[in-house]
């Protein structure tokens, strides 16, 4: 199974559809959707706009791959996890999001073996295909533990502290 998120704050109506169209031709992958408040009614894909956090860790323990907006959230749960993500940032210019910060997510996450950068709806059927083809999808060891995780992408995008909702 793949499983899509877009987050909780804002729809993302542009991944949904992507995806949504990608499913419609990859019919041999069961493809669910956590859409938010989306616009857009995907025809090919199951979703739900919103998912407790119960199903939410079920849905992402039983996926092959996430596709998600380029929220740290999403990004460190894959990676919690040791599933493969693609990402695709929301942009400013859609009305996506305030301003463009997830365009400097994928710059910094685009480097790791497990993260699949999607530049736009355009570039994900090729993100998605790579990520369901690698060989070598793995998280690190070291990067096991939250704590140890949230350590690890504070160096790597050259912070010495992340923000304390990502440590809870």
């Amino acid at each position: 199974m793949i499983f899509v998120t877009v987050g909780t704050q804002l729809p993302f109506d542009r991944l949904v559809r992507a995806v949504d169209k990608w499913a419609s031709k990859a019919a041999k992958f069961d493809v669910f959707a956590q859409t938010g408040e989306s616009k857009y009614a995907p025809s090919t894909i199951s979703s739900s706009n919103y998912l407790g956090v119960n199903e939410f860790d079920r849905k992402v323990g039983s996926a092959e791959l996430l596709i998600s907006h380029a929220g740290m959230g999403s990004i460190i749960t894959a990676m919690e996890m040791s599933k493969p993500i693609v990402i695709m940032p929301r942009e400013a210019k859609f009305g996506e999001h305030r301003n463009d910060h997830q365009l400097a997510t994928v710059n910094k996450f685009r480097k790791l073996t497990n993260v699949f950068v999607a530049e736009s709806e355009g570039h994900l059927a090729e993100a998605i295909d790579a990520a369901l083809s690698a060989n070598d999808i793995t998280v690190a060891s070291e990067l096991t533990s939250r704590q140890a995780l949230i350590s690890s992408i504070s160096s790597f995008i050259g912070s010495n502290e992340m923000p304390a909702r990502l440590s809870a």
